[in-house]
């Protein structure tokens, strides 16, 4: 367990509490605002702001903060799904590496049932599609792919649900607020 000086809450590692999903969902909201202003909206010390985003920084709870990019807005408006069959005694590292030589392959993940693995390929249209899926069954170790494309996004790649309830999981957790709103300039 840990007990933090700044807030004086005991969270066990792999835990967040309400001011942790607090933090996290406003730095998802704007990720640019900066500790005092943050310290100011969740109502709480700059150092405990300090503090607790160091935490999560380096549990690993909170991996970056880069722009959220929206492929279609890139030009590559097909979204789809590619399981693969590979062969075994290649493995899946060596594979992964290679799909990630693709630039349209925007995940892989080693899968159970039908398959071996699983991407999530993007494309300019149906045409460029057949080659992103020619450029993967080519790759060495691929054996066998099925695609599915993807009609529409029904439910977004989305985290802050999860930190929610984690949070509510954490009994030792007082209740806090969510962060207030930013203020209008001017």
């Amino acid at each position: 367990m840990v007990v933090s000086l700044y807030s004086m809450t005991t969270i066990s590692p792999g835990r967040v509490d309400r001011l942790d999903a607090a933090l996290i969902e406003l730095l998802t909201a704007e990720p640019k605002v900066g500790v005092l202003e943050a310290s100011r909206r969740l109502r709480v010390a700059r150092g405990t702001v300090q503090a607790r985003q160091e935490r999560l920084q380096e549990r690993g709870v909170i991996t970056g903060y880069g722009p959220e990019v929206d492929p279609a807005a890139l030009g590559y408006e097909v979204t789809a799904f590619v399981t693969l069959e590979i062969r075994q005694p290649g493995g899946h590292d060596p594979l992964a590496e290679r799909l990630a030589a693709i630039p349209e392959v925007l995940e892989v993940h080693t899968i159970t049932g039908a398959g071996d693995m699983l991407c999530r390929v993007v494309a300019r249209g149906n045409a460029d599609l057949q080659r992103v899926i020619d450029a993967i069954v080519s790759t060495e170790g691929v054996v066998r792919s099925a695609t599915l494309i993807s009609l529409a996004t029904q439910v977004p790649y989305r985290v802050l649900p999860l930190v929610h309830a984690a949070s509510a999981a954490d009994a030792t957790s007082a209740p806090l607020p969510r962060p207030a709103p930013a203020q209008p300039s001017g």
